[in-house]
């Protein structure tokens, strides 16, 4: 399910790192994990909608690259990401 505006321009102000900063692995994980929450929502109603099943996938794996990215290149920055969007690792 699409995110709207105001909720991508919440997620952008909350994780960037600099002014401008709209493409940081946190502020793409963040986005991802709320976009993967909806369809989770989605999918709790329609079980057999098979391409938000697709999609919820590559999400998920799309976002576990980014992660894996930033533990090998920011591991404070790793961490801090995985406490505020609450994810186990």
């Amino acid at each position: 399910m699409a995110l709207s505006k105001e909720e991508k321009s919440d997620i952008v102000k909350k994780y960037s790192q600099a002014k401008g900063d709209t493409g940081s692995p946190e502020i793409q994980v963040a986005i991802l994990s709320l976009e993967i929450e909806k369809l989770q929502q989605h999918l709790g109603e329609n079980k057999h909608d098979s391409p938000a099943k697709r999609g919820i996938l590559s999400k998920i794996a799309k976002r576990r690259r980014l992660l894996r990215y930033l533990s090998e290149h920011s591991q404070d920055r790793y961490k801090k990401i995985i406490q505020t969007l609450g994810l186990k690792k």
